[in-house]
């Protein structure tokens, strides 16, 4: 094959890429117009608009979209004089006619490029359009923000509080206390979205009455079988001093919530939740000897 024969073949071969590139763009250019995405829930999908705090949908034709875009300032310096399209969007863009809050917008170009060329070949795509639009609301974050203020005003119901013995004990005796709490849920609406809140015992703060506190300690306690009544317990407290006096707990709680369903997300900090109150007596107890027969002496100590 001479030259000129080869030169020829490459020519042809050269102008089928440009013919097949050609056929390509003309297919995007009679592509269907674009879905505008993004939702409340989720705020991917959004590009800031260049030189302003806005922030514009960007297009999308669905999963199948192998397009991948950008977005440029339109309308700027000369652009307005040499294109008629400017002339028509400028003059209500500028005065914020028609945008939701009476705000300006911003004119904007939008330019694809297929995700197979790397770098982007960038072609024009649509415009000029006016931007008044703003990212949208980050509802998981929002709802992040309040959880903790929620959770604290759930109604989450207190531990009960037993003793053994009780009412009533003895000076210097063993005194098992314990406490019973359980795992609640609540179910509210946080900026339209199902929010279900978790309250989770955790931890427990003692107030013997006396003065003695313990905790917080995971340790709740548990009541004792009637015959071992006065055995040592990791609750258990012994009392120096008669009297009346009155046993408090306070429970913690963590917090955890879902949003729709979703994944289980800790709330920050605790919730502190006190019991009423037990109220006991502690009473002491003497051992005496006695001689006398109640028989013979019925005013005898002890008869």
């Amino acid at each position: 094959m001479n030259r000129s024969h080869r030169l020829l073949r490459r020519s042809h071969l050269t102008l089928g890429l440009v013919f097949v590139l050609l056929l390509t763009l003309a297919s995007y250019a009679a592509a269907d117009p674009p879905v505008w995405s993004g939702a409340d829930l989720d705020i991917d999908g959004y590009e800031r608009i260049p030189g302003s705090k806005e922030w514009a949908p960007v297009p999308d034709a669905g999963p199948a979209d192998s397009k991948v875009y950008e977005m440029r300032l339109a309308c700027t310096d000369g652009d307005s004089v040499i294109f008629s399209e400017c002339s028509e969007v400028m003059p209500s863009c500028s005065t914020g006619d028609g945008s939701p809050n009476g705000e300006p917008g911003t004119a904007v170009y939008w330019y694809f490029s297929d995700t197979l060329f790397s770098p982007p070949i960038w072609n024009f795509f649509s415009g000029p359009e006016c931007i008044h639009g703003e990212k949208p609301r980050d509802i998981l974050a929002e709802i992040a923000e309040s959880i903790a203020h929620e959770f604290q005003r759930s109604p989450v119901v207190a531990a009960s509080i037993g003793s053994q013995p009780g009412p009533h004990t003895l000076r210097g005796k063993e005194t098992n206390v314990w406490a019973e709490a359980t795992t609640q849920t609540f179910n509210l609406t946080m900026l339209g979205q199902k929010v279900t809140i978790t309250a989770t015992p955790v931890a427990y703060t003692w107030n013997y009455g006396d003065g003695t506190i313990w905790g917080p300690t995971p340790t709740h306690g548990a009541p004792l079988h009637k015959d071992r009544i006065g055995e040592q317990t990791q609750t258990s407290h012994i009392y120096t001093e008669t009297g009346h006096l009155t046993i408090n707990l306070t429970t913690h709680f963590n917090g955890s919530y879902t949003v729709n369903n979703g994944p289980s997300l800790p709330i920050p900090g605790q919730g502190n939740i006190p019991s009423p109150p037990l109220a006991l007596t502690v009473w002491r107890a003497e051992t005496n000897l006695y001689a006398d027969n109640c028989f013979q002496n019925p005013q005898g100590i002890g008869c």
